[in-house]
């Protein structure tokens, strides 16, 4: 298997914009993602192409070059802003006599140092046996396959196909315990939820201020550093807001572009608290010149784990960054707080932005009184599962009269799912 890169490596960034609809990658953050995972960044080497090699992904004249390259700087690792195939990996190593690893090998490597919890330690290493089990290297010969003759008959299996049974049975025994963890964190949102208190989940490009935001509005001591990917482990603190009582805040994991699936599919439990939640605090740094673009990843994001349709403000953050701008809010069309203009490092705007989350929730949340019939008990059950039941009381007759408490988009999405509920959403309006 390939090995993580120590901290402190010399080595060499190979920047590689293929000409393509999509916005070009940027170097400063490729660069920032290196010194994020401790490298000693010697040289960098950039190649403009059309498609991508088959063989080496950059043109044999730019691997005679990033060889000279190599060679001059003493390098000790060359990381690629793109992502590579396990086919190119071995011919780039083997024709520069370096160790090679793309952009999702790296941030995976940056995932695995600042893994803290238990389950964030789990998740990134489903990512890295994933990433792995393609890029297993022929290295062994002393387990061969089995041969005729005295003395001569092995076992069956060469050394690499072993290695991949192992990895498979790892793999598998990893996402038992994930599933567990699923599990748990369903139990803890049900109770949330039979509490009635809503969760608001922080999101947002990596390095936004999320984590600094999140300190300023629950007083909690989370870890914050100007870095990429400072957060990884997510957090939740109850968080008091006057109207609308006890509030559930979530800081979660930052988003990149091109963010590994692998990740993405590790890290799909402790993502469910996005997709699950109430209202998203989208935040924005207001003084990053590619934010379009960045918002655009986070949306893509947001689409694949299914929470693009929870309700959503977009939160400006570092405004004491520029001297044109100033705490504020902006309405959509319909009225509702779209955009927040805030300082989470100064304390700016905090209020405003409180203002905008007690607004949002309280027109989002549907609470009613519901009558269902003796036959409609598949209904009840179901609303009993989702924790929305607030009381009920039962009629002579078997009729049952419930109190629910549900956020809006969660009683559409169950319109959708189940057309019988057409009924109860018309005894709701009503």
């Amino acid at each position: 298997m390939t090995q993580k890169p120590e901290g402190g490596e010399r080595v060499i960034l190979v920047h590689l914009p293929l000409k393509t609809p999509l916005p070009p990658p940027d170097p400063q953050e490729f660069h920032e993602l290196s010194l994020a995972a401790g490298a000693t960044v010697v040289g960098t080497l950039s190649s403009t192409r059309k498609l991508s090699d088959a063989k080496f992904c950059i043109g044999s004249g730019k691997v005679e070059e990033l060889k000279t390259v190599v060679a001059a700087n003493r390098a000790e690792l060359v990381l690629f802003d793109c992502t590579l195939t396990p086919a190119q990996e071995r011919n780039l190593e083997r024709a520069i006599q370096c160790r090679v690893l793309d952009r999702t090998g790296l941030i995976l490597d940056i995932f695995a140092r600042r893994a803290r919890t238990y389950e964030g330690k789990l998740q990134v290493e489903l990512a890295q046996l994933k990433y792995q089990s393609s890029r297993l290297i022929r290295g062994w010969t002393h387990l061969e396959r089995q041969k005729g003759g005295i003395g001569l008959r092995g076992p069956g299996e060469t050394q690499l196909e072993v290695d991949r049974r192992l990895i498979r049975a790892r793999i598998k025994n990893i996402q038992f315990k994930l599933e567990k963890v699923r599990e748990q964190r369903d139990q803890g949102r049900r109770a949330r939820q039979k509490a009635s208190i809503p969760t608001v989940s922080l999101v947002g490009y990596t390095n936004a201020g999320k984590s600094t935001l999140f300190n300023c509005l629950t007083g909690s001591s989370v870890w914050v550093a100007d870095q990429l990917f400072a957060t990884l482990d997510p957090t939740l603190r109850i968080l008091e807001l006057p109207s609308l009582g006890k509030v559930v805040l979530a800081d979660t994991v930052g988003f990149i572009r091109q963010l590994p699936h692998t990740l993405v599919e590790a890290f799909r439990a402790t993502l469910e608290e996005t997709k699950d939640a109430d209202l998203l605090l989208h935040v924005i740094d207001s003084q990053d010149e590619l934010r379009e673009d960045h918002i655009r990843q986070v949306e893509g994001v947001l689409q694949e784990i299914g929470a693009l349709a929870v309700p959503r403000i977009d939160v400006y953050n570092k405004i004491d960054l520029a001297s044109d701008l100033v705490p504020r809010t902006l309405p959509d069309e319909d009225g509702h707080v779209q955009r927040v203009f805030i300082s989470a490092a100064q304390n700016l705007g905090i209020d405003l932005l409180k203002e905008a989350i007690v607004k949002r929730l309280g027109g989002q949340m549907i609470e009613q009184e519901i009558c269902l019939l003796p036959d409609q008990y598949k209904q009840r059950a179901l609303l009993y599962d989702m924790g929305v039941v607030i009381k009920e009381r039962l009629s002579e007759t078997g009729e049952a009269d419930l109190q629910i408490r549900i956020p809006k988009h969660q009683w559409e999405q169950l319109c959708q799912q189940h057309p019988n509920f057409a009924t109860l959403e018309r005894q709701i309006k009503e």
